[in-house]
């Protein structure tokens, strides 16, 4: 029976049908997907399995944010910190299974925006499809802050601080290029390699150089400000749900996609909870954040050495989920998406400069983007990794079993997709309230640079 299209081109959504066996399984209709047939197109977009999807998975969100984890710790004790990395875990799986499940009755979404038209209606596209855009280049800004970081350890801060962005922010632009995430996926390799690598690295400093009389909290006392800092670091070491969507579109089968997020989940949580312990174990509650800067000069320099391409790829894929995501919505069911145009290649050339430069100016120019990066963080990330996923699993109960009704009838579910919402909602506010705060605190401090400063 012939389907409405909606008005992204495509279908409503996929049907659940009986499987062989008498379960239920979903039955993904690729006549409904945002690329449509690419059976001679030019450029081919779903070529990703679900592995390689979990590489890229574990490359942009097992980053930089690992490096806070130990100092979270040294605020609110060894047994707070790891219950807490574990709890969101362990939540982000379940958001995790919420999105994909979301997305294989929904094959014209493609970001965070074709969700929130769903959702809300137009208004909704708008705001979700801004946020997914600010948070990414936000995000590579971070990375593009990493990198400084990085170089700057390696060549014993010989010279301006600016300049090691800008010569970081070049590299990642050329890696952001590529049109489709496969030719990316393969780059990501040798960014989890070094991320595990260098983090294996640091212990291994840590542990060879234990900090004498070093001090270790089982629990530690915090008012609430200081603590809801420290566990925002492991909040946001998750926040990688806002590229689900662009990833799943490239797969060649979608219906793997919670392969990829439990091996995701799986890899990030343990080494979390690993690095942390060893880090905060050895160094003790003086640890700093990023925790590689705690470790001798050599050890230091090692380890951020081998972190480098882990920084990099990072932030080529934010860079290139804000300009994917423009790009989709400009040229959607267009021979230019497929095609190698120069109207095609122009755009996308100029959204990935747009991208990449944008997130130059925010890291060098704006004293406080630290603080910036926590603020989108905690307005977007908050909501896309946790509290979103309970709007998507009510909309689909209420539409496709009988409104209310299917409420009632999976009443568990229903209360435990509310809790969601409310999480998300929590982690939102209290998180822009610590980030304000900080940003106060630190004018106050005087420890707010100049912009483009050294």
């Amino acid at each position: 029976m012939k389907k409405d299209h909606d008005k992204f081109g495509a279908y409503p959504e996929a049907e659940i049908e009986p499987g062989v066996t008498g379960t239920t399984q979903t039955v993904y209709d690729r006549d409904a997907d945002v690329f449509g047939d690419e059976s001679n197109a030019q450029i081919q977009y779903r070529t990703l399995s679900w592995q390689m999807v979990a590489v890229l998975m574990i490359a942009e969100i097992v980053s930089n944010g690992m490096l806070s984890l130990p100092s979270s710790l040294a605020i609110v004790g060894i047994v707070p910190g790891v219950i807490i990395i574990l709890f969101l875990g362990i939540f982000a799986t379940f958001t995790s299974w919420i999105l994909i499940k979301f997305k294989l009755r929904h094959p014209q979404v493609h970001s965070m925006g074709d969700a929130g038209y769903i959702l809300f209606g137009p208004i909704g596209r708008e705001i979700l499809a801004a946020g997914t855009v600010i948070f990414a280049v936000c995000a590579t800004g971070g990375q593009l802050l990493a990198g400084q970081i990085a170089l700057a350890e390696l060549s014993d801060n010989k010279l301006c601080l600016m300049l090691y962005t800008g010569i970081f922010a070049i590299p990642t632009m050329i890696f952001s290029m590529p049109r489709t995430l496969d030719k990316l996926s393969w780059m990501s390799v040798p960014s989890v390699i070094s991320i595990i690598v260098a983090g294996l690295v640091g212990m291994i400093g840590a542990g060879l150089n234990p900090v004498p009389d070093r001090v270790l909290d089982i629990v530690r006392a915090s008012d609430f400000t200081t603590a809801f800092i420290s566990i925002t670091n492991p909040v946001f070491s998750y926040a990688g749900h806002f590229m689900f969507f662009i990833l799943i579109s490239e797969m060649k089968d979608p219906r793997g996609a919670m392969k990829a997020a439990y091996t995701l989940q799986g890899v990030a949580t343990g080494f979390y909870i690993i690095f942390a312990i060893v880090m905060y174990y050895y160094i003790g509650s003086g640890v700093a954040s990023p925790a590689f800067s705690s470790l001798p000069p050599a050890w230091a320099k090692a380890a951020y050495g081998i972190a480098l391409p882990n920084f990099l790829i990072a932030g080529s894929l934010y860079a290139h989920t804000a300009a994917k995501l423009i790009f989709v919505r400009i040229f959607r069911r267009t021979r230019h998406i497929h095609d190698h145009s120069a109207v095609g290649w122009g755009t996308w050339m100029f959204l990935i400069f747009l991208a990449n430069g944008l997130a130059f100016l925010l890291a060098v120019g704006v004293p406080i983007f630290n603080y910036l990066i926590g603020i989108a963080a905690s307005l977007f990330a908050s909501w896309y990794t946790y509290g979103i996923a309970g709007m998507f699993w009510l909309h689909d109960c209420y539409h496709k079993y009988g409104g209310y009704h299917g409420f009632r009838e999976r009443w568990a579910m229903t209360t435990l997709n509310i809790l969601t919402i409310l999480c998300g909602a929590f982690i939102c506010v209290a998180g822009m309230y610590v980030s304000v705060w900080s940003i106060i605190q630190a004018y106050d401090d005087g420890t707010i640079p100049e912009p483009f400063s050294c």
